[in-house]
């Protein structure tokens, strides 16, 4: 595996994220709405950096199988808090084909949110299909396969403290 974003690096941006959304939000206490399993620490390490108030939920959507898109949105849990006239900031690890993003942006403002912002740590600009642009965003990184700070390959890696790129032969 290769290195493309060091520890320091997503600490650093991270903070400036919180620093914007905190000022973006004050006062109005937005519920952060997290798409496991991804999201979990890259959304753990912005909540603890945020000094404003807010609530938080879950979605688990599955999109991905081994290192590649199905195609289908496969909903495993729905939120449970009551978004009718609230702000929403959904928080995403990685924004790729942008299939997932827009179908739960598009879902979840049908339930009538104040408004619903994006937080994503990483975004493939250059191959992302998207109705909106992205509110918040860590990196644009490029094409390719990566793991690490939340992010698997089948279930492993999201330990690594770095974002790695997957190389073809790191595939099994």
């Amino acid at each position: 595996m290769r290195l493309l974003l060091s520890e320091s690096e997503i600490k650093k941006r991270v903070k400036e994220l919180a620093d914007t959304i905190s000022k973006d939000y004050e006062d109005k206490s937005p519920i952060f709405i997290g798409i496991l399993n991804g999201c979990y620490v890259f959304m753990a390490d912005l909540l603890r950096e945020l000094s404003i108030n807010t609530e938080v939920d879950f979605v688990k959507i599955r999109s991905y199988e081994d290192d590649s898109s199905t195609g289908t949105i496969k909903f495993r849990k729905d939120i449970s808090a009551d978004i009718d006239d609230r702000h929403i900031i959904i928080v995403e690890d990685i924004i790729d084909s942008g299939f997932t993003i827009n179908f739960l942006v598009n879902r979840l403002k049908e339930a009538g949110p104040k408004s619903v912002s994006v937080a994503a740590i990483l975004y493939k600009k250059t191959v992302a299909k998207l109705d909106f642009e992205i509110d918040y965003v860590g990196f644009e990184i490029p094409p390719e396969f990566v793991v690490g700070y939340g992010l698997d390959y089948n279930e492993r890696y999201r330990h690594l403290k770095d974002v790695m790129v997957m190389e073809p032969e790191d595939i099994d």
